[in-house]
This record gives C-alpha cells, sequence and structure tokens, in this order.
C-alpha cells in the first residue's frame, strides 16, 4: 500500500509517462538545440548533467516539493555561484574544493529554502568540469546554469499545465519572492 501511495504519481498512469517524456525531451533538446552552434557535440557544456537530474524532478515528480521553480532556479544559482568561488578559493585540491563546493550548497540551500538536489551536481561540475567549464568562472552561473534552470521552467510550466491531471507550479504565486513569509 505504501509503494502504492508514495509512487502513484510515476508508477501507475500512462499519461504521467507520456507528460514526463514530453517534457524533459522538450527541455533538453531545446537548450541542445539552441546552443548546437556554439561547441561540438562532444563538447556542448550548455548540457550540464545536473540538468538530467533537474528533469527527472521537474517533469517526473511535479508536485514534490523539491521540483518548485523557487528551488529550480534558485538551487541551481546559489549552487554555481558557491562553484565557482570555491573553485577560486581551492583551484588545485580538485578532491577538496569538490567536496567543500557541494557541501556548501546544501548547507546555503537549506539556509535559503531552495533545496534542489541536482544543485549539489551544479557545484561539482564547476570543479570537475572540463577546461572551458572552470576557465567560464562567473559566466557559468549565468550561462548554462542560469539560462539553462530557465529554458527547463518554462518547458515545465509549458507542458505540465497542458495535462488536465498536472498542476506545475504547485503554487500559482510563486514568482512573488517578496511576499513570502517563511516560518
Amino acid at each position: 500500500m505504501a509503494r502504492y501511495v508514495v509512487y502513484k504519481e510515476t508508477l501507475i498512469d500512462f499519461r504521467e509517462h507520456f507528460w514526463t517524456f514530453i517534457g524533459s525531451f522538450l527541455g533538453i533538446a531545446l537548450i541542445g538545440f539552441i546552443n548546437k552552434g556554439s561547441f561540438s557535440a562532444t563538447d556542448n557544456i550548455f548540457l550540464i548533467g545536473s540538468f538530467g537530474a533537474s528533469s527527472v524532478l521537474i517533469y517526473g515528480i511535479v508536485n514534490s516539493p523539491l521540483a518548485q521553480p523557487r528551488n529550480l532556479i534558485g538551487g541551481h544559482v546559489i549552487c554555481a555561484l558557491i562553484g565557482v568561488t570555491v573553485h577560486y578559493i581551492i583551484p588545485n585540491e580538485i578532491w577538496l574544493s569538490s567536496a567543500f563546493a557541494v557541501s556548501l550548497s546544501i548547507v546555503f540551500m537549506q539556509i535559503t529554502k531552495t533545496l534542489h538536489p541536482p544543485g549539489g551536481a551544479t557545484a561539482l561540475i564547476a570543479n570537475i568540469g572540463s577546461e572551458k567549464i572552470t576557465s567560464m568562472g562567473y559566466m557559468y552561473v549565468l550561462s548554462p546554469v542560469l539560462s539553462g534552470a530557465v529554458i527547463l521552467l518554462l518547458v515545465a510550466i509549458l507542458v505540465n499545465n497542458r495535462a488536465a491531471h498536472r498542476n506545475y507550479p504547485a503554487n500559482k504565486n510563486w514568482y512573488k519572492f517578496w511576499q513570502r513569509r517563511y516560518r
């Protein structure tokens, strides 16, 4: 029974599988298509690995608190900032900078209420990524991280709300951050 309740959204309904596929396909494809002329196929830095994990959340379990826009955008941006900053502070010890960046990212996402698990990978990529990624510096935060997260969010809003049985984001006033009161 617990299995049915916990996984009902992802295991039972074929419509869920259909909309999950459409959303994740369009989101990732759009990021890759927009940037296909910028880099070779093997060095497309705009398709960072953490976007795949974000797709699981925002298209696969749309009602999860971790999949909401504040968490998607805030989690990725905060983690990218921390990842790049830590890479500048500890540039030659990848094991140390990676551990420090991921750990700090988790704590800052908790403090800011933007917990998004793929954000940890975003911070990690800022430290272990290819030479092109690490040489981007703080531009990594704007593109690919912020621009890619915004593309994923826009596709999630469009696709998830096309289906009558889906409602994304859960809070329709998510963008009015100045009116929120967290206790």
